[in-house]
C-alpha cells in the first residue's frame, strides 16, 4: 500500500530511495453516508452598558442563567465549553467617542440527542431573553472511525479494480527474437611429421 488518508486529499508515497519502478498508479475514492447523531450548538449572550463593569455584570447574570439551563436540559459538563468571551468599547461613529461597552460570552454545547436541540434553544432564549445570540448549529457523527475504515477499504478496492482493469486492457509488449550471429575464431598449430 503506497499511502493512506482519512481525509479527501490523495496521498502518495514513493518510499525510501524514491526510485521509479514500472507499474500502474491508480486512485480510489470510498464514501460512506451516515445520519448524524450529534449536534453542536454555539449560543451566546451579548449585553451593553455605559460602563465595562455594568456590561460585564449584566452578561455574567445572563450567561450563568444560560449555562444553568443547558445543564438542566442534560448537557454534560464535558460537552459544555466557553468558546468566546470578549469585552469591547462601543463608540459614536461620527465623533469616535466611547459611548459604552459590549460584552459577549459564547458557549458551545454538544448534544447527543439531536431531537432535544430545539427545546434547548427555546429554553436558552427564555433564560437569557433578548441578550441571547444563536451563533451556529452543526451536525456531526460523534464516532466516525468505523465509517472512515469502511470508506478507506472501499477506496482501496476501487483502486485495485482500476489497476486490474488497466492491466487487463494493456496490449502485450511485443518481443521479437530476431537472429543472432555467433562467430568463433580459433588459432590452430599443427605439427608436421618429417
Amino acid at each position: 500500500m503506497a499511502g493512506c488518508s482519512s481525509g479527501n486529499e490523495p496521498v502518495t508515497s514513493t518510499g525510501a530511495g524514491s526510485t521509479s519502478l514500472p507499474g500502474i498508479t491508480t486512485r480510489g475514492l470510498g464514501t460512506v453516508t451516515r445520519t448524524p447523531d450529534t449536534v453542536t450548538v454555539v449560543i451566546g449572550v451579548q449585553t451593553r452598558a455605559q460602563s465595562a463593569k455594568g456590561a460585564l455584570d449584566a452578561n455574567t447574570g445572563k450567561a450563568t442563567a444560560l449555562i444553568d439551563v443547558l445543564k438542566s436540559k442534560g448537557v454534560a459538563a464535558a460537552d459544555l465549553q466557553t468558546s468566546q468571551l470578549s469585552a469591547n468599547p462601543t463608540s459614536d461613529s461620527a465623533t469616535g467617542r466611547i459611548t459604552g461597552y459590549e460584552v459577549t460570552n459564547q458557549v458551545t454545547a454538544k448534544l447527543h440527542d439531536i431531537g432535544a436541540a430545539g427545546g434547548l434553544i427555546d429554553a436558552a432564549g427564555e433564560a437569557a431573553g433578548d441578550a441571547v445570540r444563536l451563533q451556529q448549529l452543526a451536525f456531526l457523527i460523534d464516532d466516525d472511525s468505523a465509517s472512515r475504515a469502511q470508506a478507506r477499504a472501499d477506496a482501496v478496492r476501487q483502486a485495485q479494480a482500476h489497476a486490474k482493469q488497466m492491466a487487463d486492457a494493456a496490449a502485450p509488449v511485443p518481443i521479437e527474437p530476431g537472429a543472432q550471429e555467433l562467430a568463433v575464431m580459433v588459432e590452430v598449430v599443427y605439427a608436421i611429421d618429417q
